[in-house]
């Protein structure tokens, strides 16, 4: 079992209550396309030009692997996967603090996730964001490196982290 990271920024101005509060179990993923491209939506929740992989919840006694395949179908419809790797550590982060009570009926104050790196072996046409509660507006293929630049502020640190963990596993294409 790997160990804990725990990502926050110092400005979290935590509240006193909210410490108290555990951090919800989820799972992500990072999707390689061609070309080592990185799939992102945009949610519908969005505010501004902010981007970010597929992610959810870890329901009763799901393993990371079932919950992480059932959230990307449930969310993109993409299920011609191939996975390649999954996070040694598991990573936490602290939502804003006008957000601890709007997100997850306020019994949470961030998430642990684990994540996952998955080759998309299937064809674009299987993406379907048209779901039957859809979560993203748009989708796209970006650069790896781009990621934390996409994401909203308060996941940037935790972007940066699954990049540099699952950068060694991405195959570099010879020119």
């Amino acid at each position: 079992m790997g160990k804990e990271v725990m990502i926050m920024k110092k400005d979290s101005g935590f509240l006193s209550n909210r410490i108290n509060l555990p951090y919800r179990r989820g799972v992500g993923m990072m999707i390689l396309g061609k070309d080592n491209m990185v799939f992102v939506g945009k949610r519908f929740d969005s505010k501004g030009d902010t981007w970010q992989m597929p992610q959810g919840g870890i329901d009763g006694d799901e393993t990371v692997i079932e919950a992480g395949l059932r959230e990307l179908s449930e969310e993109t419809n993409i299920k011609s996967v191939r996975i390649l790797a999954e996070s040694k550590n598991w990573f936490y982060y602290d939502v804003p603090d006008f957000l601890v009570g709007k997100l997850w009926d306020g019994q949470y104050r961030g998430q642990k996730q684990k994540w996952l790196l998955l080759e998309f072996i299937g064809d674009d046409s299987e993406i379907n964001i048209s779901t039957e509660n859809p979560e993203f507006a748009e989708w796209k293929w970006v650069e790896m490196n781009m990621l934390p630049e996409l994401i909203v502020s308060f996941k940037k640190t935790l972007y940066h982290s699954i990049v540099k963990e699952f950068s060694s596993h991405v195959k570099v294409k010879n020119g």
